[in-house]
């Protein structure tokens, strides 16, 4: 199953300025959040220290990734990449190591 990194970012144009309305639509993204943690459409997620940015991993296809995303549009913006684990990459420098002595 592919694995994404996703770096996530509040939108300040979607930000409401009165602390209190700012709070609730927190509280209501991170319930969505442990939502998608609880579901596994998220196997990780953490906010950054300066409160507006954070990360997350998620599993699937990309059209399941893409579908999960859309619920926080327009609130969030999203930089997505496709991440391998290390055993991917160890397996991927073996192959073009063994291709490279093959010529």
């Amino acid at each position: 199953m592919a694995k994404y990194h996703i770096k996530w970012e509040l939108n300040p144009l979607t930000s409401p300025e009165d602390p209190e309305k700012r709070a609730k639509l927190w509280i209501s993204m991170l319930e969505m959040v442990k939502a998608d943690l609880q579901a596994g459409r998220f196997k990780d997620w953490g906010a950054h220290v300066d409160i507006n940015s954070g990360y997350c991993v998620a599993e699937g296809t990309e059209a399941e990734v893409f579908a999960s995303l859309l619920k926080w549009i327009p609130y969030v913006i999203f930089d997505v990449k496709p991440a391998l684990g290390v055993d991917q990459v160890l397996e991927a420098i073996n192959k073009a190591m063994a291709q490279s002595k093959a010529k």
